[in-house]
């Protein structure tokens, strides 16, 4: 199937990543770019309750002696952890999802970020495209957990904050040796305030409006691609799809 498009979605903590992740996928299934991997990058792990899908198991949840002690016998490491991968995997049409979730216990996450630096290695090679709920920031990117990203897209809201986190994320990202390019700033909750583009801190891609939908489906519990289509985050996002389509076809070609 050859390299999938790679999409990191990153910004500051509460400006809607899973949001726009989970809407995100929603609007390029029907689009025929499937099969599509998402991956939940933050520990917290909540994309699968946008997507409406349930989660059994995470990498996070692995024990690290499993993988030296329980490999069955004529089985390699590689395998097995091939075979643990698609155990964990969550399956659905068009969209498969892979949490990376909390370690148990008191252990830092060492282990869990190799896990999903591996199981991205390993998976990715099966899906055409690929989309990733990051945490806050650019952890994941700075130790390269997620390897090098096609586009980056960067959420934030209208406040300062947000802004500023975006700047920080652009300065770190250029200093790891990352194209500039590939980073697109995505305006979550837009208001319809205006903002001259030149003033922002990367290329703008896409607004996102403030949508009661939304917050009626966070308040009621209800999977957030339960939003109907015609709401104007959904028909936000389906644009905002073409556009990546298009850049991910770019890419292809070059």
């Amino acid at each position: 199937m050859g390299e999938p498009c790679r999409i990191a979605v990153t910004g500051k903590g509460g400006t809607g990543k899973t949001t726009l992740a989970s809407l995100l996928a929603a609007s390029l299934i029907p689009a025929g770019t499937r099969p599509i991997l998402a991956v939940d990058a933050d520990p917290n792990a909540n994309l699968h309750e946008a997507l409406g899908l349930a989660v059994g198991e995470t990498l996070g949840s692995m024990r690290e002696e499993t993988f030296t002690r329980s490999i069955p016998p004529g089985m390699t490491r590689t395998a097995f952890l091939a075979l643990r991968f698609r155990q964990v995997l969550v399956e659905s049409h068009g969209l498969d999802l892979i949490a990376m979730g909390r370690p148990e216990g008191t252990g830092c996450y060492c282990f869990a970020n190799n896990l999903l630096s591996e199981a991205m290695e390993t998976l990715q090679r099966d899906y055409r495209l690929v989309i990733i709920d990051s945490e806050a920031g650019m952890e994941h990117i700075s130790r390269g957990t997620i390897g090098r990203p096609d586009l980056i897209l960067v959420v934030t809201d209208p406040g300062m904050r947000g802004m500023r986190t975006a700047v920080r994320i652009r300065e770190i990202a250029v200093s790891l040796g990352l194209d500039p390019g590939t980073m697109h700033l995505v305006i979550n909750r837009d208001r319809g305030t205006p903002s001259g583009e030149g003033a922002l801190p990367l290329p703008l891609l896409a607004r996102i409006p403030e949508d009661p939908a939304v917050q009626d489906a966070d308040l009621e519990g209800r999977p957030l691609v339960s939003i109907p289509p015609d709401a104007p985050s959904r028909r936000a996002v389906a644009d905002l799809s073409t556009k990546i389509l298009e850049i991910c076809r770019d890419k292809r070609k070059g």
